[in-house]
């Protein structure tokens, strides 16, 4: 974790959530690592990632909760680490993941995750009896966000992520896309992730001397390296964003661009789960639903931007990362767009 690296103040405010009847106390905590209170006031801020992470540890401290609070049962201290020890035994992910979701089960008692495997997909769904949307939205991400780093962790590399659906709708972050993938859907009354089941087949590579280690580290193995906006990743992935596709340049340019070396280039990303393909890969994939939520464009300029020859081959690979055509998908985000879910937080 470097000096450089920042979280998102929404995220802050998930973790203090228990405190906010208690003003002082908060207040309190936040100078204690350093951070200055005025920040919850700014929706899109940021705060120091070293800070947050010992405000997470103070927190489960202070709370006597792994869960903060966010659950009507929470997490005893050192029930994280109970789970976690089930899990390096296992031989691929998706044991461990089934494994994982029966772990947190015995501790949570508002949230239950479950896993769907359907033609080649993954769907990992959180059903919630938490009834303040404020705290159910807070609750069910931090729970995928457990999960999904503890798959990450134990694969040794970064799941990709193609869609999240969040139940309760809830400021957008710049980080989303990275956390959580290029179709992010805020509102739309279910929570789940979805992603390649071949990740699942992946062994577990971790043991016993990396889980000891894994948790002097936490939380910043888990949280932090999933909203770094300061990496390398996420570096080339605004590069790339912010250019037209056939202005993207090749590995050995964008490394020379960088300073470094094509091999260091690689080297350096895949330390952060990434290959420049893959980020390629996600940006396209942004783009696209980007574009297709906007409404002004045809899919046949839509596929042309998103950098595909033809068509036919954006409306095949689009079919494959959602289950629906381009057509498809634009006709039920303009259904979704007429409906108004209750309970929903303000989006800005």
């Amino acid at each position: 974790m470097r000096d450089s690296d920042t979280v998102a103040v929404y995220f802050l405010n998930a973790m203090l959530h228990a405190l906010r009847d208690q003003p002082e106390l908060l207040q309190a905590r936040l100078r204690d690592v350093g951070i200055d209170p005025a920040v919850l006031g700014q929706p899109q801020g940021r705060v120091p990632a070293k800070a947050f992470a010992r405000l997470w540890l103070e927190m489960i401290e202070l709370l006597g909760d792994e869960f903060f609070r966010l659950d009507s049962h929470g997490m005893p201290l050192g029930s994280f680490a109970l789970i976690c020890r089930g899990l390096i035994h296992e031989p691929n992910l998706e044991k461990a993941l089934r494994q994982c979701m029966s772990g947190f089960a015995l501790f949570l008692r508002d949230l239950r995750g479950s896993l769907t495997l359907r033609a080649g997909r993954a769907v990992i769904s959180v059903q919630s009896q938490i009834t303040d949307p404020l705290t159910r939205v807070y609750a069910e991400e931090t729970y995928l966000v457990l999960v999904i780093g503890l798959l990450c962790w134990l694969a040794g590399r970064r799941i990709s992520i193609d869609r999240t659906e969040l139940a309760v709708a809830r400021p957008p972050q710049d980080d989303d896309a990275l956390l959580w993938g290029p179709d992010l859907r805020l509102g739309s009354g279910r929570t789940e992730v979805e992603f390649d089941s071949a990740w699942l087949r992946l062994p577990v590579i971790q043991d016993l001397p990396a889980l000891k280690t894994f948790l002097r580290s936490a939380p910043q193995g888990l949280v932090i390296r999933f909203r770094n906006n300061s990496g390398l990743v996420a570096k080339v992935y605004r590069h790339l964003r912010a250019r037209h596709y056939g202005q993207w340049p090749t590995l050995a340019v964008m490394a020379e661009q960088q300073g470094v070396s094509a091999s260091t280039f690689r080297r350096q990303l895949e330390r952060e789960g990434r290959s420049y393909q893959q980020i390629k890969d996600e940006v396209r994939r942004a783009m696209a639903f980007e574009r297709l939520r906007d409404g002004t464009l045809s899919i046949a300029e839509i596929a042309e931007q998103a950098g595909f020859q033809e068509p036919s081959a954006f409306h095949r690979a689009f079919k494959k990362w959602t289950g629906y055509s381009p057509g498809s998908y634009r006709t039920r985000l303009a259904g979704a767009a007429k409906l108004s879910p209750a309970g929903l937080l303000p989006t800005s």
